[in-house]
């Protein structure tokens, strides 16, 4: 028997039993209203598979298409969360702690039928529903049994659940990241009237006036324009390549992750990306625990309609993990990089267009989520680990490249066009100026051993840098001159400090990062390591702890200064002040703006030994720290797939200045203002 035709038996006999649900009354009344809600909502999501299948979703009205769209995530949406199972509070509030959190996982499970239902995926469904009937079988039977239903063995079915299909849905994931004739996306964008914005509604992602209004604003710019940034974008890849001494030739895939509504720009760009002979695939977000729930989005993707749901979820896998689920990962991940490893050596990187401007997003933390247990923490870094390294040997850092260009969309407000246009000239500005600027910047940070930041008024920074020591100063040199190549907007030299007497206090007072505000954030730091932490979001400083714990430090109990860098685009950060949008800015932007530091890996993560050089022909030599070291002899300790920037704003910096080897001062920002000579053009935008 056909595969297709075995998931199509498969499906329907499912569906048909879940049909029933509705209309029984087996369970006990709170289990059976659970239980009701989610075959209706399965019903939902058949319905929705046959408007594609029949092609009538083409043929609805913009109303029509609305409508239908709402009625997909309206369940999601902070007006109606409060009440809704994906709400692990709201969830446990009916349904008991254990049973109500894993049924609160189910339901997302089935959430991620969605996507599947626009890709016509009825084996991703199928699965799905199966799951749900196993759960609703069990519960029928404790009440056929007149018994509660059992905590462990809903454990046991999730359990087995993910592990039976982590490999075919890890495959499945990479094979939209890796294989271009997976091509849902590049048909809507390639293929659609751009002009009749119903096509958003054709992708299966949550369609706001933020995707309507961006796409209408892009379609009013000249096809110059379009041209303009999309050539940005590309080219930026290209020269990521170029400037690392990487063959693009060797490629033949990117993969282009963005935000609904940049379509046209997306269109321009993959025609440019043909001309570089790279065909473009398109491997969306996650929904679900295999690819991964998440606040901040990896892939393309709609709005988000509720940053609260994703946050809630982030550790929904502690109702299963243990040692052997992890190592079912790994051996699954093996797997699929064995099977695919002739694409996967084809695959040249991510090229990201990312957006911003939406409202930050404050996340409450609920004690109904799952929590991981501290050893599942660690086991889930080091599993991370493992998996990293074994995608690094089909995917070598050696090899790949990418990009990152970031664009507002309406919600950032009422000027939102102007906003657009200033940012548009952000990331295009004179390449020549700030190549130059920043070459005296690093001429004069590599005469010293030692970088010293303050802050200024309520920021109490005292950080002192450790560089390392150069052997040929005629040759080599410490710091990257970064202009716009991999991170548009230029504006940043940066390097990998010793962490051998790295020390002091990081401090910022109001600081977005991956999506997620952080007020009052403080990390100590002794020989290149946080030692303590703490921030003012909550008012515990055990929540404070936790909050940054899992998403700065992402469950290591410690990581290290990978990067030290300063930005000198004083223009992205007078434009922020002239709009009052700093705290909208995206992290690539905002790192421009000021000096920062990154947690984590450094930025030559699995590439230390491909030699780079700046544009003065001196090679970079400060690729690698203490523990990057490690690689050599312990490849699990060396990395921690995380790299997090935190900036400190001009006008938080009193001073940044470079100590020679006999201890002399040499000053580059005072005040927030550049007073190293050479630099007096960066001061012009600070002063407007």
């Amino acid at each position: 028997m056909k595969q297709e035709t075995l998931i199509a038996e498969r499906y329907e006999l499912a569906f048909t039993r879940i049909r029933e649900i509705p209309d029984e009354s087996i369970c006990d009344g709170g289990y059976q209203e659970y239980f009701r809600r989610m075959a209706e909502f399965v019903i939902l999501m058949d319905q929705t598979l046959s408007l594609v299948e029949s092609g009538k979703l083409f043929r609805m009205t913009m109303e029509e298409l609305r409508e239908h769209n709402r009625l997909l995530y309206a369940d999601i949406l902070p007006e109606h969360y409060e009440e809704s199972y994906a709400n692990p509070a709201y969830a446990v509030d009916r349904l008991g702690e254990s049973i109500g959190q894993m049924l609160s996982f189910l339901y997302g499970e089935l959430r991620s039928m969605i996507p599947s239902a626009y890709e016509k995926n009825s084996t991703a469904m199928t699965i799905r529903m199966e799951l749900l009937l196993e759960v609703y079988q069990s519960f029928v039977c404790a009440a056929q049994e007149e018994r509660k239903p059992d905590a462990e063995d809903l454990r046991q079915i999730l359990y087995w659940y993910v592990s039976d299909y982590y490999e075919a849905e890890f495959e499945e994931k990479t094979e939209t990241l890796l294989n271009t004739d997976r091509d849902f996306a590049r048909r809507l964008i390639m293929e659609s009237d751009l002009s009749d914005l119903r096509y958003l509604y054709y992708f299966g992602e949550y369609i706001t006036e933020n995707e309507l209004e961006t796409a209408a604003h892009l379609n009013s710019l000249s096809d110059e324009k379009i041209k303009k940034i999309a050539d940005t974008y590309t080219e930026g890849y290209r020269i990521g390549f170029e400037v690392t001494g990487k063959d693009i030739s060797i490629k033949e895939t990117v993969a282009i992750r963005y935000f609904l509504g940049f379509e046209r720009v997306i269109r321009q760009a993959v025609q440019n990306f043909d001309q570089m002979g790279l065909q473009s695939a398109f491997c969306r977000a996650g929904a679900n625990i295999f690819q991964g729930r998440n606040v901040n989005k990896n892939g393309y993707c709609g709005a988000n309609p509720n940053k609260q749901y994703d946050y809630d979820h982030k550790e929904d896998w502690a109702l299963f993990l243990d040692g052997a689920l992890a190592g079912r990962r790994l051996e699954a991940v093996k797997n699929v990089f064995e099977r695919r490893k002739e694409l996967a050596a084809l695959y040249g990187g991510p090229a990201v267009v990312e957006s911003f401007g939406e409202e930050p997003f404050v996340p409450v933390t609920k004690s109904a989520a799952c929590r991981l247990s501290e050893k599942q923490q660690k086991l889930l870094v080091e599993n991370a680990g493992q998996i990293a390294a074994v995608q690094n040997e089909y995917i070598k850092g050696e090899e790949r490249s990418f990009t990152i260009i970031a664009f507002p969309v309406p919600q950032i407000g009422p000027r939102y066009k102007e906003i657009f246009d200033d940012v548009v000239r952000i990331n295009t500005l004179d390449y020549v100026l700030y190549r130059d600027i920043q070459q005296t910047i690093i001429d004069e940070l590599d005469k010293g051993s030692t970088v010293i930041v303050k802050g200024k008024g309520e920021n109490v920074t005292d950080m002192k840098v450790q560089l390392h020591e150069l052997e040929d100063h005629g040759t080599q040199t410490n710091f990257e001159n970064c202009v716009a190549d991999v991170n548009i907007p230029v504006g940043e030299v940066f390097t990998s400090p010793r962490l051998t007497g790295t020390e002091g206090v990081l401090h910022v007072t109001r600081v977005f990062l991956s999506g997620l505000e952080y007020r009052d954030l403080r990390l100590t730091f002794q020989d290149g390591f946080v030692t303590d932490y703490s921030c003012g979001n909550f008012s515990s400083e055990e929540e404070n702890r936790r909050y940054i714990k899992d998403n700065v430090l992402f469950h290591h109990e410690s990581l290290p200064l990978g990067e030290f860098a300063i930005g000198t685009n004083t223009t992205a950060y007078r434009i922020a002040r002239k709009y009052g949008i700093e705290d909208k800015l995206p992290i690539l932007i905002a790192e421009k703006t000021g000096p920062h530091f990154a947690l984590g890996d450094t930025c030559y993560s699995h590439e230390e030994e491909v030699k780079s050089f700046n544009p003065d022909g001196k090679e970079i030599v400060a690729k690698e720290n203490e523990v990057s070291a490690l690689r050599d002899t312990d490849v699990s300790k060396a990395y921690f797939q995380c790299h997090t920037d935190i900036t400190i704003p001009y006008d938080e910096l009193g001073e940044l200045s470079v100590l020679t080897a006999s201890g002399e001062k040499r000053v580059i920002i005072q005040d927030g203002q550049f007073v190293l000579p050479g630099c007096e053009e960066l001061n012009r935008a600070l002063a407007e």
